[in-house]
C-alpha cells in the first residue's frame, strides 16, 4: 500500500537511526518500527495498567455510598448555617 506520513521530529531520528544501524531503506525501516511496536503490544496482551499496592483504605469501602450521603449532609448543613 503506497500513502504518505508525517513523522514527528523524534520518530524521524528514531527511523534514521534504524536505516543506519541496519542498512535498511526508509521504507524498510518504517515497515520494521510498525511491526516491532505493535508485535510487542499484540503479545503483550494490550495495554496494561501497572498498578501498585496501597494498603488497607481509610474508610470501609463497603459503605462508599453511605459515606457519601453522610459528606453531602454535613456540606448542605454546613451551607445553611452560612445562609447561601
Amino acid at each position: 500500500m503506497r500513502t504518505t506520513i508525517t513523522l514527528d521530529p523524534d520518530a524521524e531520528a528514531l527511523v534514521r537511526k534504524l536505516m543506519r544501524e541496519r542498512g535498511l531503506t526508509f521504507k524498510q525501516a518504517v515497515n520494521h518500527a510498525i511491526r516491532a511496536g505493535l508485535a510487542t503490544e499484540v503479545a503483550e496482551g494490550g495495554f496494561r495498567q501497572r498498578t501498585f499496592a496501597m494498603g488497607e483504605p481509610a474508610v470501609p469501602l463497603t459503605k462508599a455510598l453511605a459515606l457519601a450521603a453522610d459528606l453531602e449532609d454535613e456540606e448542605l448543613i454546613r451551607k445553611l448555617d452560612l445562609g447561601k
